[in-house]
């Protein structure tokens, strides 16, 4: 397989999910977020990941958004919602609603309540959910993002899942922003897509087999990244592709830490003039008046 027909591959936006007064994902916000996204040159639009607070909410709030979504007409195809949860069974009904609604790949989390299981575990998990959906049409990106999750996703459980299922589990997107873990896996995995969840690195693994990116500062610098990744092997684009890379690692330091999501939606609240964005799903909280001022004056 070579790398043009990695799946998936791309920049995708780990997207962030405006609220309700009552934290439930406001549909007509995100809709048009959606669609800026894909406008700037996102491949896609990962919703219900970490970045989009989907963990905050219910099972039927998930399914709402993305039935609303793909209603609006963003095309399926250009959707990879979150849909691993703590429990099979609902990771099971999340994939399934996806598959009915035309969206045919997912990013899937571990079950991530219980901390150090065994390999023979995690595998018994995703092997249960892509055999009771039953649909050859999924593919499932794995979900590595241990400094949050607890459950890191080893190199044996990938070759595992690879090997029981090539057809199926056809990328990961590693958020530990580990280079050399990146690296292995493009190494040790031929035709399996690694997508960085660290923008800065695009720049880095694409030379070296890397798919594409799955990330939160796409919410804010979307047409950046598609450039890079459109342009990276271009030499007479080199000038161009260095000054959207410092653009990207700025706009990144901008954001990144303990408040990333804040931030984030921070800067769309201020693009968008809709201070509806400003809304996090508590135990998150939003920056301060003066928080915000920092921000956008950095």
């Amino acid at each position: 397989m070579t790398a043009n027909t990695l799946h998936p591959r791309g920049v995708f936006c780990a997207a962030a999910t405006p609220l309700t007064a009552d934290y439930a994902p406001d549909h007509r916000p995100f809709v048009a977020h959606a669609g800026r996204l894909i406008a700037e040159g996102c491949d896609g639009v990962a919703l219900l990941g970490t970045t989009g607070e989907a963990n905050s909410f219910s099972l039927a709030q998930r399914k709402a958004l993305l039935e609303a979504t793909v209603e609006a007409g963003v095309a399926p195809g250009k959707l990879m919602p979150g849909t691993g949860v703590a429990a099979i069974s609902e990771t099971i009904d999340l994939t399934r609603h996806a598959l009915s609604l035309g969206v045919t790949t997912v990013v899937m989390l571990p079950p991530f309540y219980y901390k150090g299981v065994t390999d023979d575990g995690l595998f018994a998990a995703y092997a249960e959910v892509i055999e009771r959906v039953g649909d050859a049409r999924l593919r499932v990106v794995l979900y590595h993002i241990p400094q949050v999750s607890g459950v890191p996703i080893p190199h044996g459980l990938i070759e595992r899942l690879r090997a029981r299922y090539p057809e199926t589990v056809t990328g990961i997107k590693d958020s530990s922003g580990d280079l050399a873990n990146h690296v292995a896996m493009i190494d040790r995995f031929p035709g399996f897509a690694v997508l960085t969840g660290a923008d800065p690195l695009l720049l880095t693994l694409l030379p070296k087999g890397g798919a594409g990116c799955i990330t939160a500062t796409s919410n804010v610098c979307a047409a950046d990244l598609a450039f890079i990744f459109r342009n990276a092997a271009d030499p007479a684009r080199a000038e161009a592709v260095a000054a959207a890379q410092a653009r990207v690692v700025a706009a990144r330091e901008r954001t990144v830490g303990p408040r990333q999501m804040a931030s984030i939606k921070a800067l769309l609240a201020d693009a968008t003039g809709d201070a509806g964005w400003l809304r996090l799903c508590p135990p998150l909280t939003a920056l301060s008046a003066e928080e915000r001022r920092a921000l956008l004056g950095a």
